[in-house]
């Protein structure tokens, strides 16, 4: 991406110094790292995550942290994509007739408090609408990149932009209303529910790249494919199948390879907010 003279955010906070690189436990595929990757890489409710972990069995005390001059760059970058989600969201949210109230970035190391509860970075990236914050431990685009083969900065970028995206349906009542009627149905439909909710987020965070583009000639030779690539890559039948060996149909809760990819693509060749509504369409044609 061309982000060169951009503005960068100043709604973020900054908690890496000070902080500890905890020791995470090596467990392969099926391990902390990757489960942290499935919890994101596709939104994972943050709610229910951060209540059933257990942080002290997670984490081994480390040392004090100092940020790398890699991850300095990406934290840079970061703010400049959260800025861009600022300008573009405020713009479309104007088109409504709404007012955007801006998410915080959160940068963290190792472990962290939210508004809904404390957590640790092997969990990814998450939304907390409780304290309308977007954490992210940056060494996570670093396990995605090793874990998933998925790397590039649109790669990041629209990790940062999809969780925006929920955001975006907290302030438009989308996830309040999703989550009340997950509490009243089946374990299946809650997760066709969730589905539903996470390939909106993915529709966002094109609709962003869309915008962003339109207003800053910001994406270049090689970023869609890189998006196209994580979409491929973060699916629920990608994902259980090389955790397992096999899938549950059943137990989808964020979308399919071919689905997270198709309403990506959706957002980033349309960019109307009004061709992201994945809650009226029947399932089975998401």
């Amino acid at each position: 991406m061309k982000l060169d003279g951009r503005r960068e955010s100043s709604n973020v906070e900054d908690r890496r110094r000070g902080g500890t690189r905890k020791a995470v436990g090596t467990m392969g595929i099926g391990g902390l790292v990757i489960m942290g990757l499935i919890t994101w890489l596709m939104g994972g409710n943050p709610l229910s995550v951060l209540q059933q972990a257990d942080l002290g069995s997670m984490t081994q005390a480390g040392s004090t942290y100092e940020p790398t001059a890699e991850e300095n760059e990406i934290a840079v970058f970061s703010k400049k994509i959260l800025a861009g989600t600022e300008d573009i969201w405020t713009a479309e949210f104007k088109k409504l007739g709404r007012v955007y109230e801006a998410p915080k970035l959160v940068l963290f190391t190792g472990s962290v408090q939210s508004g809904c509860g404390g957590a640790s970075s092997s969990m990814g990236p998450f939304y907390c609408s409780a304290d309308q914050t977007v954490y992210i431990d940056l060494s996570f685009f670093t396990q995605m990149k090793k874990q998933l083969g998925a790397d590039g900065d649109f790669a990041y970028a629209y990790v940062i932009a999809h969780e925006v995206g929920h955001h975006v349906q907290y302030l438009l009542g989308t996830l309040q209303q999703a989550h009340e009627q997950m509490s009243r149905v089946s374990e299946k439909e809650k997760n066709r529910i969730s589905v539903r909710l996470e390939l909106q987020a993915d529709f966002y965070a094109g609709l962003w790249a869309y915008h962003d583009n339109k207003m800053f000639q910001s994406i270049e030779d090689g970023d869609i494919e890189e998006g196209m690539n994580v979409a491929s890559r973060i699916g629920d039948d990608y994902l259980q199948q090389k955790a397992q060996g096999y899938t549950v149909p059943d137990a989808f809760n964020h979308g399919t390879s071919a689905q997270r990819m198709r309403w990506l693509k959706k957002g980033l060749t349309t960019g109307d907010i009004r061709d992201g509504d994945t809650f009226s369409p029947q399932y089975d044609t998401l």
